[in-house]
């Protein structure tokens, strides 16, 4: 699937996000930690920021000039009415030319969306939109090896892929980032993410 179709599919999907029943506290917890790594508190960027606000209203909150991006038009529609003073970026982070560089980047459960031919391509492109001693949290499939399937768990069918823990780890090692931290937080499932500095 392209990430024009991802879109697609969660514009179908929107409520679940916007449901009472969804847990706002998803990601909080990891992306403080994140924080807490940050030597600047200057531009945040939430790639795949979705509908809810939970993350940007935390980068707010904690000093940063927060920005979303998200392929889906309807969650960033959804997303503008929330926050109409913030600037959101309706875009494929594939072909997005980052306009600035952020002091602080997070791809939560985002960019296991775009195809696995494209993940080392994205995550240098990530990495390079960020200042010296910027952070980056993302979270992935904590696989062994680099791969790819599909799954309608959501509603419509959805792709997802991963360079593996190591392929991840050692790409951002070559990209000039430090690990700060590793978690699969969700055991027994395949739900990790990391937290990497770049040096």
């Amino acid at each position: 699937m392209t990430p024009l179709e991802i879109g697609r599919a969660y514009n179908s999907i929107t409520h679940l996000w916007e449901s009472p029943a969804f847990d706002r506290s998803n990601g909080i917890a990891q992306h403080q930690k994140a924080i807490a790594f940050a030597h600047k508190r200057g531009h945040a960027l939430d790639i795949g920021c979705g509908c809810s606000g939970r993350l940007i209203d935390l980068l707010s909150n904690n000093g940063f000039a927060a920005e979303g991006l998200d392929v889906s038009d309807e969650m960033i529609r959804l997303a503008k009415q929330k926050h109409p003073r913030l600037q959101f970026h309706q875009q494929d982070i594939c072909e997005w030319i980052f306009p600035k560089r952020y002091d602080f980047i997070t791809a939560w459960d985002s960019i296991w969306h775009i195809p696995l031919t494209r993940q080392v391509e994205v995550l240098t492109k990530i990495v390079d939109g960020l200042n010296k001693n910027g952070v980056l949290i993302f979270s992935f499939g904590g696989t062994t090896e680099p791969g790819e399937h599909k799954d309608n768990a959501m509603g419509p069918e959805v792709y997802y892929s991963s360079l593996g823990t190591n392929g991840f780890l050692s790409l951002l090692i070559n990209l000039g980032c430090a690990c700060k931290h590793l978690e699969y937080e969700q055991v027994p499932e395949l739900h990790a993410y990391l937290i990497a500095q770049k040096i």
